[in-house]
């Protein structure tokens, strides 16, 4: 199997803390998509074109979760890491972990699915297609 991870690097500032000077704990989950998407413009192309090629409106959410180690805050650097560390039928699921220096700051998770329209409604489609041009992409980067 073909590792996929991104690192992201995220400088912290005012606005993303709260009263109390440290980062606001939604932050983090929209750091953990930002860097997502990162990974998949690295690996396979932005989510508009992977989702084009594949018929999906969307690499949706599932489920979502974090662990918060120790506080972030104004002025930090917050380094978070991504892997895909499971492909399954209908989902995939990414894990994050985020440090300030050797400081573990924030390990997180995320359930994915390629949904699809059938009728009105939405459902998860087969992630094989996604896996093979994300790992494609992969192959191309290590070229």
């Amino acid at each position: 199997m073909i590792e996929i991870v991104h690192e992201n690097s995220i400088p912290v500032s005012f606005g993303d803390c709260d009263p109390a000077g440290i980062v606001y704990y939604p932050n983090h989950f929209r750091w953990f998509d930002a860097t997502f998407h990162a990974l998949l413009y690295r690996y396979g192309g932005g989510h508009a074109a992977i989702c084009d090629g594949l018929g999906s409106i969307g690499l949706g959410l599932i489920d979502v979760g974090a662990t918060f180690r120790s506080p972030a805050a104004n002025g930090d650097r917050l380094d978070l890491v991504v892997r895909i560390v499971e492909w399954n039928a209908r989902t995939f699921r990414l894990a994050y972990r985020g440090v300030i220096g050797e400081r573990l700051v924030v390990e997180g998770f995320e359930l994915r699915g390629v949904f699809i329209r059938e009728g009105e409604g939405l459902r998860a489609g087969a992630v094989a297609p996604l896996r093979a041009v994300i790992e494609a992409g992969a192959g191309r980067a290590r070229s």
